[in-house]
């Protein structure tokens, strides 16, 4: 039996060996699961309640949620909700059930290949976990998808569609940009070993599987429409593509699960114009003195927008009353140029251990819920592993993964990392619908370096974005900036470093702090000094659970993504296995163009030239496109009536970042001409090394 594939009998094996059914209802709800891509805590306008300063009333109507707050106040608040500190571990985490440490704690690429691991050796969840839109097939439901994947897409198998998505429609890297769709730098911070050549929007369904057909959804040129709501933004599609998943389904014959997972309000921070304006308009008589702060509240405004719509949609059809709405964000909001997200009141952000970084904003609603419930809080500790047992518990399956299982016996034997077992707790559903308020988790791995015993919290390390942001974060004053330097730039999957580290706030716990973020929330406090023995013991706890932390070897860029792009149209997407997978047909590709990428490609895939182009743009032109790129994205804006001043942190700390007077220059454009210029230098040198490489290439096209 072929164990890479996941056949009906696996899915079989688990049914039946634990079935806890709601006490609402029998019947299996329909589930809305939304996913918002790093929302701040303090830019949910249910977390802006205090009104007392001047500050603060300009961030609550900055923080602009009124579908979200309405929901929340019809729902159950969940207070303690935990998930990683960055994207593709954190939605991992939430497909599979199992906790990050034990499925994904990086942010790769999906295009890396490792090939002595056939099941863990690519970017995101390991070949043979099953996920939890299949759970919910085998449960009966139809399982569709809008929007964000960032767990795998090296074969079918890592695709929405290999994990129980029956149709998908989306992107499969971190982000892409809104409006080309593209993988260029300004979305995802990275150069990859393609030269982010390819456009990064998919379909998947019974009949179609590849890039994007449409033309219209990769029409740029309504960037600057000043229309409500241009028809090429890729929320715009999204929501579109959404509401048809809704619109056609008939409630009669199955449930729904359909899960959309914005792009919103990851960078690049692109927003139509019309929102713009409108944030303009909705905080008066204050304004934005930075822009980045701007774009980011016109963003979250219409993440609002669509989440209404969605709604809407359950219940024009009749089915709100049998459903169950899930809102999360997969991190805390990044701190750093040009994320421009805000926390407050919590310490830190997106990439951090502490609380900013990864308790996030998250509520459930929906018909299903008690009327006892509605309108309250949930103060128990919830992990985003934890919806996968929740959603099999509604829908009368069993958690347990017998693929995994299955697997684990012949990775022991070719002495592989083992795929570990699910880690969602039992008994949440009833535990959040009964009241009780009973914590289910009264231990939580959060990372390999921190731990949650509540209520106590140890973090280790460095921690990156160690600070307190004011009421209005990113602000200006005096033409400075007050947010730190994005800290993950990365060449051929390579990480740069960074030049600006002195900006990150970095904090250095070494062997542990401590708090109790019970009573203190904001972690002020720590007790590492006057808790001896709890410290030890956290500590020991921690060096405990990490023993079983999955750490496989996952691989490095793979040529094969590239050269799979331009024979499919110039698409990102699966590039092994891919035999009878891409249905066409592929947009046409000039052939003298493709040869000329496929060349490119095969110098650019030479390691070392890699390896000397990675050095060469951190000495010399990193700096330089640093500078230039956060002063076109994140910059502060003229005309401000806010007179705030510098703001200040709930430590009583300024923060200020020099920002150079150049000449704007698109950071993307810098490293083009830089990557061109080597290439013509080494393609002379390269050539009699690489004619093996450039006929495979040509073969690949011919």
């Amino acid at each position: 039996m072929n164990i890479f594939v996941a056949p009906v009998f696996f899915l079989l094996l688990g049914c039946g060996s634990r079935v806890v059914l709601s006490k609402v209802s029998s019947r299996k709800p329909h589930i809305l699961l939304i996913l918002a891509d790093d929302f701040g805590w303090g830019n949910l306008g249910a977390h802006r309640k205090d009104t007392d300063t001047e500050a603060a009333r300009q961030a609550q109507k900055e923080a602009y949620t009124p579908n979200l707050d309405s929901l929340i106040s019809e729902g159950v608040l969940l207070e303690r909700h935990y998930s990683y500190r960055i994207c593709s571990p954190a939605r991992s985490s939430l497909q599979s059930g199992r906790l990050a440490v034990h499925v994904n704690t990086v942010n790769p690429s999906p295009f890396i290949h490792n090939a002595s691991d056939p099941v863990s050796g690519y970017a995101g969840i390991p070949r043979n976990m099953t996920g939890m839109a299949q759970k919910l097939q085998e449960a009966g439901y139809h399982t569709a998808m809008v929007g964000k994947w960032d767990v795998g897409a090296a074969t079918p198998r890592h695709t929405p569609q290999g994990r129980g998505y029956q149709e998908w429609f989306g992107y499969y890297q971190h982000a892409n940009n809104y409006w080309t769709k593209g993988g260029d730098i300004k979305a995802t911070g990275e150069v990859d070993n393609c030269l982010n050549k390819f456009t990064d929007l998919s379909e998947l369904n019974a009949t179609y599987r590849g890039g994007v057909l449409d033309p219209s959804a990769l029409d740029a040129t309504c960037e600057n429409s000043t229309a409500a709501d241009p028809y090429c933004y890729e929320e715009a599609i999204f929501r579109r593509q959404a509401l048809n998943v809704i619109e056609n389904h008939d409630p009669s014959e199955r449930p729904l699960f359909f899960h959309h997972a914005f792009h919103l309000v990851h960078t690049p921070l692109d927003i139509p114009l019309a929102y713009l304006q409108a944030a303009d308009e909705r905080i008066r008589p204050y304004s934005f003195d930075d822009d980045g702060r701007r774009r980011y509240s016109a963003m979250v405004h219409y993440l609002d927008d669509v989440v209404g719509e969605l709604v809407s949609a359950f219940k024009r059809k009749g089915m709100w009353q049998d459903t169950l709405l899930v809102f999360l964000s997969d991190n805390g909001g990044p701190l750093y140029r040009p994320g421009s997200a805000n926390n407050h009141p919590l310490k830190g952000g997106k990439y951090s251990d502490w609380e900013g970084g990864i308790r996030t904003n998250a509520f459930i609603a929906g018909g299903i819920l008690p009327f006892s419930r509605r309108g309250t809080a949930y103060t128990g500790v919830v992990s985003v592993a934890d919806w996968y047992g929740v959603f099999c518990d509604l829908a009368n399956v069993s958690t347990a993964d017998a693929e995994a299982a299955e697997t684990n016996a012949w990775l022991q034997e070719q002495g592989l990392p083992l795929l570990a077992p699910v880690d969602s707790v039992p008994g949440l559903w009833d535990a959040i619908v009964s009241g009780k308020q009973e914590n289910r988790r009264p231990i939580l791995h959060l990372s390999a370096e921190s731990v949650l015993a509540w209520p106590y919290k140890l973090i280790t390390g460095v921690q990156p974005y160690s600070s307190w942001t004011g009421e209005l974060f990113p602000n200006c004053s005096n033409g400075t900036q007050h947010s730190p330097w994005f800290m993950d730039t990365k060449l051929f999957n390579q990480r740069l470093p960074d030049a600006h580290s002195e900006e990150r706030w970095l904090q250095d716990c070494a062997h542990g702090c401590l708090f109790n973020v019970e009573d203190d929330p904001t972690e002020h406090n720590d007790l590492s000094g006057s808790h001896p023995q709890r410290l030890e013991a956290l500590q020991t706890l921690l060096s405990q659970l990490n023993r079983s932390n999955f750490n496989p070897g996952r691989g490095s860029m793979s040529r094969q993504s590239c050269m799979k792009a331009l024979e499919v149209g110039g698409y990102y997407g699966p590039f092994l296995d891919t035999e009878g997978w891409y249905t066409g047909p592929f947009p046409s590709i000039n052939r003298v163009q493709q040869l000329k990428d496929a060349l490119l490609f095969a110098l650019f895939n030479v390691k070392w030239v890699q390896d000397a182009l990675v050095n060469i743009t951190a000495e010399f032109l990193l700096p330089l496109v640093q500078v230039r790129y956060e002063n076109r994205l994140d910059h502060c804006l003229a005309n401000s009536t806010t007179t705030l001043g510098a703001e200040r942190n709930s430590g009583g700390e300024v923060h200020r970042a020099l920002v150079l007077a150049v000449p704007p220059l698109a950071a993307e454009s810098a490293l083009w001409v830089s990557l061109l210029f080597f290439a013509l230098i080494f393609a002379t040198l390269l050539f009699h090394k690489t004619k093996a490489k450039v006929r495979y290439a040509v073969t690949c096209l011919a």
